[in-house]
């Protein structure tokens, strides 16, 4: 199944891009074990998307937990959390 994938703000500069396309193995179908899979990739991917970061997650532009199934097509997006003043 192939998605896009969009990073923002902090997350975005850490990984060095703003979006991709991402083929994923069958056995990844939720919005956490996409993000364990980009972990995986190691270096700044491990660092930035660690578990005890505090990142936002959204899928298809509307905010999620790690357990929201994803299709074929979806958009996921990561994005550290924002403040406001």
């Amino acid at each position: 199944m192939k998605i896009s994938l969009k990073y923002f703000a902090a997350l975005r500069e850490a990984v060095g891009t703003g979006q991709e396309q991402l083929e994923l193995p069958p056995e990844v179908t939720t919005v956490g074990q996409v993000r364990e899979l980009l972990r995986a990739r190691g270096g700044v991917w491990a660092e930035a998307l660690a578990p005890e970061r505090a990142v936002r997650m959204a899928h298809d532009q509307v905010m999620c937990g790690g357990d929201t199934p994803i299709g074929e097509g979806a958009e996921v997006a990561f994005f550290p959390p924002v403040t406001g003043g």
